[in-house]
């Protein structure tokens, strides 16, 4: 009962965050919904929706938001270090890491890089940062299509000798099935949105 009390709390004390980064994606116009002509994605398919986390964590206050809203969602967990995907999940894992040692200084949840593909030059890294063999490590990525991209960088950490359970993203765009072939992998995906909040909070035009 306890648990079930805990989880409670948590969810309401999340909704008027929520409510508020929906709505920042469309006051920020990170947020375009074109159905009769659409948007082609990396994978070359098209899609309804185009979902811009880039333009949406340009702006200080949103990306409070999306500190402050996973911070409360990734509390519970027991992590050493948030590893986000290059370019676009840099900012975002270390605004949540920033966040969380000035809510609570004792949280110090280091960040590392992910990168797609080792430099030719320096140290010829795929992950950089501050990480160690054994670490609990999230993964941290903007949206979730079909998965492909965040499944690597999972792959790539575990080979590092982290250990992921979990994974977090702004969005779930949920298309191509993304969820399920991450959760498939024996991760717990969390989600600050999906498609369906940021869909449900478009301002109705005059």
């Amino acid at each position: 009962m306890g648990d079930l009390a805990a989880e409670k709390n948590l969810s309401d004390r999340m909704l008027p965050l929520k409510a508020q980064l929906a709505n920042a994606f469309h006051e920020t116009h990170s947020f375009k919904w074109d159905p009769a002509t659409g948007f082609t994605l990396a994978s070359g398919l098209k899609s309804p929706f185009y979902v811009d986390c880039r333009s949406l964590m340009a702006h200080p206050g949103s990306r409070r938001l999306v500190a402050q809203l996973a911070y409360e969602s990734l509390r519970p967990i027991e992590l050493d270090c948030l590893g986000g995907l290059e370019i676009g999940a840099i900012s975002i894992a270390t605004s949540i890491s920033d966040f969380a040692f000035v809510a609570q200084p004792t949280r110090m949840w280091r960040t590392f890089v992910v990168r797609k593909q080792a430099k030719d030059h320096g140290l010829g890294k795929l992950i950089e940062g501050s990480f160690q063999p054994g670490d609990r490590a999230v993964i941290v990525d903007d949206v979730l299509t079909s998965g492909g991209s965040l499944l690597k960088a999972v792959a790539t950490a575990r080979m590092a000798g982290l250990t992921v359970t979990h994974a977090l993203v702004i969005v779930d765009r949920k298309e191509q099935d993304g969820r399920r072939k991450v959760e498939a992998e024996g991760l717990t995906l969390v989600s600050l949105l999906t498609i369906d909040d940021l869909t449900r909070a478009q301002p109705t035009r005059p």
